[in-house]
């Protein structure tokens, strides 16, 4: 995700940052590097130039170049320009009288369907909302199927009537769920291929026929300034509240999310930033923009940790870690958690100071598996007490698990590294996870 665009920035800003004293001439030089990376990165021209001019403006100010550390403030200043970009505060669905309707429109392909089942998933996971789904999009043969479908995964009810009207669909979709208590009504309607005056009129008969709170468009971020066109498009013929960007973890630019906010007034209200249907987050414009400047993401990486691991168990583990104490239980408790997380390159990269450090590295994800299979070879006497695993309880660990004997000494080094940086994060220092965790390695760059 903005993987490109954050080396672009964090290489302009890496320089500006270690600066205690600026002159225009590297305020200049800082910019130009500054637009040229937003440019590369898809982002409207328009919103671009007036970007930069503020960061310029703000950064020439005496303040700044009087001040002390004047390099750290002008990395301040533009965290706070792209915070300001991608809509300044978090923006969240809003609730009224049951049923609360969301209608989600955007062409086909964007991913809307999907869309639609993460977010009912959203919504009684951290909402405590009972959603359902209603089927209104007649026009793509198998997208009924498809939301059925999802919708049995999930245990969410789906509404489908046998028509070809939308708006009949819509309504007594609406209907019926309201009748069996569903407190969030998501309406999934028809897409094109494209921006066409039937798609247009068809969405704005729904829309009065339920009567939307919430009116999301979702776009497909890979689009780049063509999702910002759409959006353009759709603004001046359908009032949406906001924007669903979905394929965020596969866009390595970030056009669209930076610039759909500025181009239309409606901010970003969720992100997809995977496949997976609890994949689906709340745009924190504040926590993306320090991810781009490489300053990580603590609040999101908390909530993901807090979501993965019950409120007993971590406090029990909080209690053992303080003590100096960290054995195969709970690093296996670690893992697991980690699995539950989420991709472990992405939950990496939350971390701050770890972008630069995963840079070329390729993170075996089965890695954890292994790791999994070694620590439950090993009875609980052992997980308990580490110290005690000699050679011969090694070669039985290694046989029981699959294993070698050499994948045991790895994980048994990387168990003390792991207790050393527990300790050392205590004491306010910067973490490096050993790749024993990881499975990281070097990726083409000839190192053993």
């Amino acid at each position: 995700m903005f993987d490109a665009l954050a080396n672009r920035l964090q290489d302009a800003m890496g320089d500006l940052g270690r600066r205690s004293r600026l002159d225009e001439e590297t305020v200049t030089r800082a910019t130009r590097e500054i637009r040229l990376a937003l440019l590369e990165a898809d982002v409207d021209f328009e919103v671009v130039k007036d970007f930069v001019a503020s960061v310029r403006e703000r950064a020439l100010g005496q303040d700044v170049l009087k001040g002390l550390e004047p390099g750290q403030q002008v990395v301040k200043i533009v965290h706070e320009e792209l915070t300001e970009l991608m809509g300044s505060s978090d923006s969240k669905l809003a609730f009224g009288r049951p049923p609360t309707v969301v209608l989600l429109c955007g062409l086909q392909g964007s991913g809307k369907t999907t869309a639609a089942a993460k977010l009912a998933l959203h919504l009684r996971k951290h909402e405590k909302k009972t959603p359902g789904l209603v089927a209104a999009d007649l026009q793509r043969p198998a997208a009924i199927d498809q939301l059925e479908q999802l919708g049995r995964q999930l245990q969410v009810p789906v509404y489908r009537t046998d028509t070809t009207d939308a708006v009949v669909a819509a309504r007594e979709g609406l209907e019926r769920a309201t009748a069996d208590g569903c407190d969030v009504v998501i309406v999934d309607t028809a897409g094109r291929l494209q921006i066409d005056e039937a798609l247009m009129e068809e969405l704005a008969h729904v829309r009065d026929a339920v009567k939307p709170l919430n009116v999301l468009l979702v776009l497909d971020a890979m689009t780049g300034q063509e999702a910002v066109s759409v959006a353009r498009a759709f603004q001046d013929r359908i009032a949406f509240d906001g924007v669903v960007l979905t394929k965020l973890d596969g866009d390595a630019r970030g056009g669209a999310a930076l610039s759909v906010k500025a181009i239309t007034g409606r901010p970003v209200k969720f992100a997809s930033v995977g496949e997976k249907l609890d994949q689906l987050e709340v745009f924190h414009p504040d926590r993306m923009a320090s991810r781009i400047l490489g300053m990580g993401d603590v609040l999101t990486l908390i909530e993901k940790a807090e979501q993965a691991v019950e409120q007993d168990e971590q406090e029990e583990m909080e209690k053992r870690l303080l003590a100096g104490q960290f054995t195969f239980d709970d690093f296996l408790a670690s893992t697991r958690m980690l699995k539950k997380m989420g991709p472990l390159k992405g939950v990496m990269k939350l971390v701050p100071g770890m972008g630069r450090q995963l840079e070329g590295l390729d993170v075996d994800e089965s890695q954890m598996g292994r790791i999994e299979a070694i620590v439950l070879s090993m009875t609980p006497h052992e997980r308990r007490t580490p110290h005690l695993i000699n050679g011969p309880r090694r070669r039985r660990i290694a046989a029981g698990s699959g294993t070698s004997i050499e994948d045991v000494n790895r994980l048994l080094q990387a168990r003390k590294q792991m207790e050393k940086m527990m300790k050392a994060m205590g004491k306010g220092k910067m973490p490096t996870l050993p790749p024993e965790l990881t499975g990281a390695s070097r990726a083409k760059r000839g190192r053993r």
